[in-house]
């Protein structure tokens, strides 16, 4: 087993990546921009998330939200091996409208981080094969079909609404959300937030999940991946999204999604 297989295949929906990975490697805190839904194939994994401590093994369905902290670890020594689809918030948005008939949540969230239903999972293997498959009988409405089906199946029966969060810390965020290059320190954060810095922090650490400079590293390397996306070269991308260096971005690249930006570059181009 290759121990840093982790892969993005090409995906013929807009808005979706698909990823296969078989890997022994852990994987630090970080957060995805995208709804993530997955399948373990193989093996089992431990992660955190704001959802608890869960563990995952050959058969579950695992999930992640937009901006959640988690993390991932193999269970054992040989490793484990999944499929993942991430979606953006707009088509799991357009979909739900569908789903819901226009009654849906004003907030759009997986309650639960791993699901246990072969029926699932079985849904889970046709929509992944459909999304990836260069066989053009498997167009845009079985797509569609199956990605209604599947999210129908995971986001009832009520998605649940987020955790609010304090407006001066809001605000604070805001500033790094709208601005990832930007050079800012914790005392404008936190004077900002109308906090001192170790009110900030905890706050900051708190609502977010992450501690402000990790917040910030996460925002500059998911901006990284829409510039590479767009095809911006990888220097640019770098230099443009706040990082000194392309190595910089390259690490945490790396150490976020699994894969160099070379190679994410060449898969969604």
């Amino acid at each position: 087993m290759d121990n840093k297989h982790v892969k993005l295949l090409r995906c013929r929906r807009h808005g979706i990546e698909a990823v296969e990975a078989d890997t022994t490697r852990a994987f630090g805190r970080h957060t995805h921009e995208q709804f993530g839904v997955g399948l373990i194939e193989r093996g089992a994994q431990r992660s955190s998330s704001g959802r608890g401590v869960v563990e995952a093994c050959a058969g579950d369905i695992i999930t992640v939200n937009p901006g959640e902290v988690h993390d991932g670890a193999p269970i054992g020594d040989g490793g484990r091996s999944w499929r993942m689809l991430y979606l953006d918030p707009s088509v799991v948005a357009e979909l739900v409208t569908d789903i819901t008939e226009g009654r849906g949540p004003s907030t759009i969230e997986f309650n639960h981080p791993t699901v246990r239903d072969s029926q699932i999972g079985t849904l889970f293997r046709a929509l992944y094969l459909t999304l990836v498959s260069s066989d053009a009988d498997q167009n845009e409405l079985r797509a569609d079909e199956k990605l209604l089906l599947l999210l129908g199946r995971l986001l009832q029966p009520k998605a649940s609404e987020r955790r609010s969060v304090p407006a001066g810390i809001a605000s604070a965020r805001a500033l790094i959300d709208d601005d990832p290059a930007a050079v800012l320190t914790l005392t404008a954060l936190a004077s900002e937030a109308g906090l001192s810095r170790y009110q900030f922090l905890r706050g900051f650490t708190r609502a977010t999940g992450l501690p402000p400079h990790a917040y910030l590293m996460q925002r500059r390397i998911h901006r990284a991946r829409q510039l590479i996306a767009r095809g911006v070269r990888l220097g640019d991308a770098a230099a443009e999204s706040g990082f000194s260096d392309q190595s910089h971005m390259t690490r945490l690249f790396v150490r976020s999604f699994g894969t160099a930006p070379g190679a994410y570059a060449k898969a969604v181009g």
